[in-house]
């Protein structure tokens, strides 16, 4: 099994060669925000373990193993982006959240994840009931902090 930044990379990797049809180093640096030469040793260890082919000064390219493991990576990937998206979390957290999750879910939840935005996509009135538990909790949020300065104002009196 891969380590969760062998997954990062070979995800990175396969998004790149699915996108552009190859990777390169700088390319993989540049989306990962690291050096060149930690890209270089990983591709190297990936390579090693048989996730892809690599050869020096003319590229490399992923094995099948490393094909199916980055096309698993990027589903999960999206699946949890689907499903941030679907119980309100910002659009401008989703992304930040997912990278701190998906390398801590066993495959079993991801398939359970995938059941629940099947349940809540099946059905768009499940998503509203949703958002109506959501509207109560952030009213009753927003009730117990006014009563909450009420009592301190009462209190310095």
């Amino acid at each position: 099994m891969p380590t969760p930044s062998m997954e990062d990379y070979i995800e990175q990797i396969y998004i790149l060669i699915e996108n552009k049809g190859y990777a390169r180093v700088s390319d993989i640096a540049e989306a990962l925000s690291v050096h060149p030469s930690s890209v270089t040793k990983m591709v190297q260890k990936l390579d090693k373990d048989q996730y892809l082919v690599y050869e020096k000064y003319r590229g490399f390219d992923l094995t099948p193993k490393g094909k199916k493991i980055g096309k698993r990576l990027v589903f999960r990937h999206e699946l949890l982006e689907q499903l941030l998206k679907i119980i309100g979390v910002k659009d401008e957290n989703i992304y930040h959240d997912v990278e701190g999750i998906e390398h801590h879910l066993s495959w079993d939840a991801i398939d359970r994840i995938g059941d629940l935005v099947q349940f809540f996509e099946e059905d768009e009135e499940r998503i509203l009931e949703l958002r109506v538990v959501q509207l109560e909790n952030e009213e009753r949020e927003v009730n117990e902090g006014n009563q909450t300065k009420v009592e301190n104002k009462v209190n310095e009196e």
